[in-house]
């Protein structure tokens, strides 16, 4: 691994503001922020959230922190890391779509329309969490994905704001040897294929844990840690496999009814939501044949979740081994729902292609099995649906998160949210203008932090989503979806029924209204055109469309 040897001041020490009176203060000093992202993990995957997938180490920060019950996303990879980094939504900071494709040239990718809002990549109307908090006094390292814009160094993570970088700047990539436009980046320099034995999990956790070694004062540091777990292509270890045989030869329905009962145990879902429409085959309409290859396909999947969790239980050792652990605020989420691509039962590829690292395949899991994933909630990523945009979100902050430790936290919160909470602990500066004099759009989120001690504390009236055609709207116990299939809005009511199986547009028409209404004023003020339109869509006018 190239050495960084990295100099400088002791920073300023700030007192932290906006915390309930009676919640711990061990330390004035601000805390380090690792912020820990999942690649196309369900909702309820790990064990703290009701999965069977052993996860010791992510249910440990559980333990000793918080777990969010109602945390949404953008419903896609890049535009959701565009929102998280940001703290703005996603078309504001110019990847309302997709960022940019490797296998494109710059100014090729045909969903790239010129418009602000979708751009592929982040524009130079937003700042980063690491330039915020660089400019803070913090150290600021990467490991993992980028997927926010690639062609040209000036988009890369070095130039918004990081010191240093390992990982890929593709959106996927082969976990055993990443290579051509999916390759790996040391800071500015592509690399050339590993030599095997090579995993990305794996050398992700290294280099993160080697920058913080490396790192000779003691400035507070921040690290995001973008995993590519479990993205396809389904690519594990063959001793995680091993661990994972047999546990899924029971099938999707046994899985995931057994995935629900779990979550009305712990308190995370209501048993009266029952299960969202199921919308393939019944387990028993397989053959042998089929039940085998579907459970291997979902066992490969689970072992990448494992050998995640593994990896991220070194870097927790890491920080109580120095010292740092109290006083470290740990955010682990994932990215979207899980992934259903290619929509199909048994997903891209064969069998054979699973651990392939001669050619760039891509095997994944199946729709199925991403309904599993995403128990007991409707849809997977993309679509606007619980399933697609909520997704787990863990707080771990020992210092100040002990006396409430294990405990959920229902307030309703997005990803924007994240920027605001690091700069609330840090005691950083939004600013105005940035690059130059480049006038910077204002911050869309609010700090969790306030969060801590008050389970009642109201973060949002509403929180607003566009992907691909599925777009909604969360209005306190009320949302409002329009999917990309039926193009029509839809409304359901929350606290009754969170698995969005009872659509009550036609019973609450002044109620859909309201919520469509402020849907469109959301969209026309932050640069938000549904896809092929090229510009405003009268359709949204019309809730009965």
């Amino acid at each position: 691994m190239k050495s960084h040897l990295i100099s400088g001041s002791l920073s300023a020490v700030a007192l932290l503001a906006a915390f309930p009176c009676h919640a711990a203060k061990k330390s004035t000093a601000r805390p380090n922020i690792l912020l820990i992202m999942a690649d196309d993990m369900g909702y309820s995957d790990i064990g703290c959230y009701g999965g069977e997938i052993p996860t010791p180490n992510i249910d440990r920060l559980a333990n000793r922190g918080l777990r969010f019950t109602q945390f949404y996303n953008c419903g896609r990879s890049c535009p959701t890391r565009a929102s998280l980094l940001t703290g703005l939504y996603s078309h504001q900071a110019g990847v309302g779509a997709m960022s940019e494709d490797p296998e494109l040239k710059e100014g090729e990718d045909p969903e790239h329309q010129g418009q602000h809002g979708y751009m592929g990549f982040l524009n130079r109307n937003c700042v980063t969490m690491a330039e915020v908090l660089r400019d803070a006094g913090y150290h600021t390292y990467m490991t993992g994905k980028w997927h926010v814009g690639m062609h040209g160094k000036e988009k890369w993570p070095l130039q918004r704001g990081f010191e240093h970088f390992y990982g890929i700047l593709a959106g996927a990539t082969s976990y055993l040897q990443p290579r051509g436009g999916r390759g790996l980046t040391l800071d500015n320099m592509n690399l050339p294929a590993p030599r095997p034995p090579y995993y990305t999990t794996d050398a992700f956790t290294d280099h993160a844990i080697g920058f913080l070694d490396e790192q000779t004062d003691d400035k507070p540091f921040f690290l995001y840690l973008a995993y590519n777990a479990p993205h396809w292509p389904l690519q594990a270890k063959d001793a995680d496999i091993e661990k994972m045989a047999g546990r899924y030869a029971k099938g999707w329905q046994e899985t995931r009814e057994a995935r629900r009962q779990r979550m009305v145990e712990m308190g995370l879902v209501n048993d009266e939501w029952g299960l969202a429409e199921w919308d393939s085959r019944t387990w028993d309409q397989l053959s042998e044949e089929q039940q085998d290859k579907s459970a291997l396909r979902m066992s490969v999947y689970a072992a990448q979740v494992y050998c995640m969790d593994y990896n991220i239980g070194r870097v927790i050792d890491y920080l109580e081994s120095k010292g740092k652990l109290d006083n470290t605020l740990i955010i682990f989420l994932s990215d979207n729902g899980a992934c259903a691509e290619p929509y199909s039962e048994t997903g891209f590829g064969t069998i054979a292609d699973i651990n392939n690292q001669q050619h760039w395949v891509q095997p994944s899991y199946g729709k199925p099995w991403a309904m599993v994933s995403n128990t007991p909630y409707r849809k997977y990523k993309r679509r606007a649906y619980e399933g697609g945009i909520a997704a787990p979100l863990i707080m771990s902050w020992p210092e100040q998160t002990h006396e409430f430790a294990s405990q959920f936290r229902h307030n309703i919160c997005h990803v924007t949210d994240l920027m605001a909470t690091f700069i609330d602990v840090a005691n950083a500066t939004y600013p105005k203008t940035y690059h130059g004099g480049n006038d910077i759009i204002p911050l869309e989120g609010t700090s969790l932090i306030p969060a801590i001690g008050n389970p009642e504390k109201k973060l949002h009236e509403y929180i607003f989503g566009e992907h691909a055609d599925n777009c909604y709207v969360r209005w306190n116990d009320w949302k409002a979806v329009r999917d990309e299939v039926t193009d029509k809005w839809e409304l359901y009511f929350i606290p009754d029924d969170r698995t969005e199986r009872h659509d009550l547009a036609a019973e609450k028409p002044e109620q859909l209204k309201h919520l469509v209404g402020k849907w469109e004023e959301w969209a026309n003020t932050h640069h938000v055109f549904p896809k092929g339109t090229g510009g405003r869509d009268t359709r949204l006018t019309d809730t009965n469309n």
